[in-house]
């Protein structure tokens, strides 16, 4: 055949014909999976109220040697419409009032019809004859019936599916912590902290700050104390004013908050899913000395520095009571008490520590180097309690608190530290196996130097001499 007698085929035409070559050529082999079409446009609701289904499909086409096209002709996915009204039939019960008055069995007669969900297949038109000890199925329910009552699934050719977070029927897909469809986690933070503050007196006290966008909220205490959470306007919302609120649902921040407390032990508990919508600040009413509030929260990376720098403006763990929340003081005696004179401390002198190795051993080998006041010292059998002020951060692994509390070991603790004065604190993070504490530790002989701007000048030389 030359060229001038070569007549043009249609398109289609060509394409079954390069399909044909390509099979011949391959030995007839498969050709793998075919192409699907577009799919159709999504249907109609199935339900003119309440919960329905929608449904679109696509073809497989595949030419000769091909495989059959990977995936499913057809998706399902949730439509939900404004309730309906009260009095509102319930879809199953329609379907089988359609058989009311028809003979179905064998014989002639009629029944009336009514739901039966105590059959094995609950995605079956399984009706029970009013009157009668029986139920006939007459066969499968239309599709967007729901399986049972007070189940979120819906019937779909013949199984019941729930919904996605996309919103199809029968997918696995679900919301990770930070609220976003079949994701990872990773757009969001964990905050997790227990507050530890056992109180000077019996009143309210702020514990932390919950910021707007916070999911998946879980707090949680046993002693005798009550939470308190208060709303932006300052208002409380529960246990606030000295009252204690009953257990139950509040809403909240855009929110709903679920509080128990235990009546046969005393324990406390906030559940919220989130997101909240505003900030919150949780408080824990003092009755009796604090073990221990464990909190925590997801909360969206761009908003976890923001909250950092608001809680390091209120303090962090926010430790200093409200003002209006004191108790007022005891009225001082009315002729003073003698003074009992001072007993001489039996505390031996402690090594010296003193030099530009000792300093850099506890620099880079600490957790923490800081600049702090000390505010108040309590000593026990085994330990010795700071109360401090953090002044300046020079090295930290983890936020510090506006107000800490740092211990150390001993009665007689090496190096002491002076009530009203300032000093160069390293200290190392300790958490114990079970994670029920979580404290700053001075070492025995470790790092802690009067402040003067001479020392300022040395620790900040300190950082570029430790290892990586």
């Amino acid at each position: 055949m030359s060229c001038l007698s070569f007549r043009p085929r249609p398109p289609w035409n060509l394409l079954l014909l390069l399909g044909t070559l390509l099979s011949c050529g391959l030995g007839g082999s498969a050709q793998g999976p075919g192409e699907w079409t577009p799919w159709s446009s999504w249907t109609r609701c199935s339900s003119t109220c309440g919960r329905g289904v929608s449904v679109h499909s696509r073809r497989c086409i595949r030419f000769p040697g091909e495989e059959p096209c990977w995936g499913s002709t057809h998706e399902y996915r949730l439509c939900q419409l404004p309730d309906c009204p009260a009095r509102a039939v319930p879809f199953r019960d329609l379907q089988c009032a359609l058989y009311n008055g028809r003979p179905v069995l064998a014989t002639q007669k009629t029944y009336q019809w009514v739901p039966f969900y105590g059959a094995p297949n609950q995605c079956d038109l399984n009706c029970l004859a009013e009157g009668h000890a029986f139920y006939h199925s007459f066969g499968r329910v239309l599709d967007g019936t729901p399986c049972s009552p007070g189940v979120e699934g819906l019937c779909v050719a013949g199984r019941c599916l729930s919904a996605g977070c996309d919103g199809l029927l029968g997918s696995d897909a679900r919301e990770d912590r930070c609220g976003q469809c079949g994701g990872a986690n990773d757009s969001c933070l964990f905050v997790q902290r227990v507050f530890r503050d056992a109180g000077a007196f019996a009143g309210y006290w702020n514990v932390t700050l919950i910021p707007e966008g916070a999911r998946h909220l879980r707090v949680s205490h046993r002693s005798r104390n009550h939470l308190a959470l208060m709303g932006g306007d300052g208002s409380y919302v529960l246990n606030g004013n000295w009252a204690v609120s009953p257990p139950g649902t509040y809403d909240v921040a855009g929110t709903r908050v679920v509080y128990t407390r235990a009546t046969a032990r005393p324990e406390e508990t906030l559940h919220a899913a989130g997101p909240t919508s505003h900030d919150l600040l949780l408080q824990v009413l003092l009755q009796e000395p604090n073990p221990g509030i464990e909190f925590e929260f997801w909360l969206p990376r761009e908003r976890y520095s923001p909250f950092q720098a608001q809680a390091q403006a209120l303090g962090w763990s926010l430790r200093q009571p409200q003002a209006r929340e004191v108790e007022p003081p005891a009225r001082p005696p009315t002729t003073a008490p003698r003074t009992p004179a001072a007993a001489p401390d039996p505390c031996a002198p402690c090594p010296d520590a003193r030099g530009r190795a000792h300093r850099l051993l506890h620099y880079c080998g600490s957790d923490f180097v800081f600049r702090a006041r000390v505010l108040g010292r309590h000593r026990q059998a085994q330990e010795t309690r700071y109360d401090v002020r953090v002044q300046l951060v020079y090295k930290n692994r983890s936020p510090l608190r506006a107000r800490e509390y740092v211990w150390a070991p001993g009665r007689c603790p090496c190096p002491p530290l002076a009530p009203h004065r300032e000093y160069l604190l390293a200290a190392r993070r300790l958490v114990s196996p079970d994670g029920t504490q979580d404290r700053l530790l001075l070492p025995h002989s470790g790092f802690a130097r009067p402040w003067s701007p001479a020392e300022d000048s040395r620790v900040r030389l300190l950082a570029r001499h430790c290892p990586v």
